[in-house]
């Protein structure tokens, strides 16, 4: 190891390079990454997918230039430093229902982590700026995953959000929060001027 090295250094990750979906698996049969992307998300609408999808749509918004590692303990972080995390709903699932599913978003809190400590002993809100995405299709036959317009977006500093002191919060409860909700193209601009003041 060399002077002045830790294990930590050792261990740490290369810098990913970024795909294009052409690479092939080697030495198999199974196909290039693209098929890969096309297996593991055939379907915007699934609750995991759907979270990546916000993810990306904010991460666009607010033009920030790589993602976050999945360890980080906030999910876009903007060019200016602002840490922001992003929670979604929807009305509707990729599986059958018998009624429209309550907007409620979970996990507002967590434990952070380093290589240094390993994980925090407490949960905390750790993000500056929440970003609520709630996907409003309320029937399938109307339900585009492409369409950013069928998105509506609150967005609240933490301030407010950790005086509820709550990890997840309801439509009500981000509504008072939070106020109107904006569309795609009001995204970035919501978020750069959020203020520290809870909505009455």
């Amino acid at each position: 190891m060399p002077s002045g090295s830790t294990a930590a250094d050792r261990h740490a990750p290369c810098e990913p390079t970024p795909l294009d979906g052409g690479e092939p698996f080697q030495g198999s049969n199974a196909g290039t990454v693209l098929d890969f992307w096309r297996y593991a998300m055939p379907d915007l609408r699934t609750n995991t997918t759907r979270g990546l999808l916000a993810e990306f749509l904010v991460h666009r918004a607010v033009g920030a230039v790589n993602r976050n590692t999945e360890w980080e303990s906030f999910d876009v972080l903007a060019p200016s430093g602002l840490r922001i995390e992003v929670k979604t709903s929807a009305y509707l699932q990729a599986w059958g229902q018998a009624r429209l599913s309550d907007i409620r978003f979970s996990r507002l809190r967590g434990r952070t982590w380093t290589p240094e400590s390993g994980r925090s002993p407490e949960q905390s809100y750790n993000a500056d700026v929440y970003v609520f995405a709630v996907h409003t299709a309320r029937t399938h036959a109307d339900y585009d995953p492409l369409d950013v317009g069928q998105w509506h977006f609150y967005i609240a500093p933490r301030t407010p959000v950790e005086a509820t002191a709550q990890a997840s919060l309801g439509l009500a409860t981000v509504q008072r929060i939070c106020g109107d909700p904006v569309a795609y193209d009001g995204l970035a601009h919501r978020i750069a001027t959020c203020t520290t003041s809870p909505k009455a």
